[in-house]
């Protein structure tokens, strides 16, 4: 990007390291791997993971595959929450995030097919 050599996904991973190196309290992640491919996003996701073990954190994504393992998961639209859990229990509920689950595993089956 912009003549550095360095790309989205690589920026991000760098951007994950230096959360590493500051060791915070609160953790806030912001579409951490809103512009990357698959193989970098499992790598973000396997360092997130490890970051956030251990310490309060809000990850923001629309990528759920990012936050499948959270403790609780907080459903937002149109600004307001409208449901909260565990995946498994937000898949149960056949809710708003079911429906965005579903059609994101769509995407990514007819994107692979």
């Amino acid at each position: 990007d912009e003549g550095t050599g360095v790309s989205a996904g690589e920026k991000q991973l760098i951007t994950i390291a230096r959360a590493f190196l500051s060791d915070p309290v609160i953790l806030v992640l912001d579409e951490a791997t809103s512009s990357v491919d698959t193989r970098t996003e499992v790598l973000i996701q396997k360092a997130m993971a490890k970051l956030a073990h251990g310490r309060t954190s809000f990850v923001i994504a629309h990528r759920l595959s990012t936050i499948r393992d959270a403790d609780t998961i907080l459903v937002m639209e149109d600004g307001a929450i409208v449901e909260q859990g565990a995946h498994s229990e937000l898949l149960a509920a056949d809710g708003a995030y079911a429906r965005l689950y579903k059609a994101q595993f769509a995407e990514a089956v007819a994107e692979v097919g």
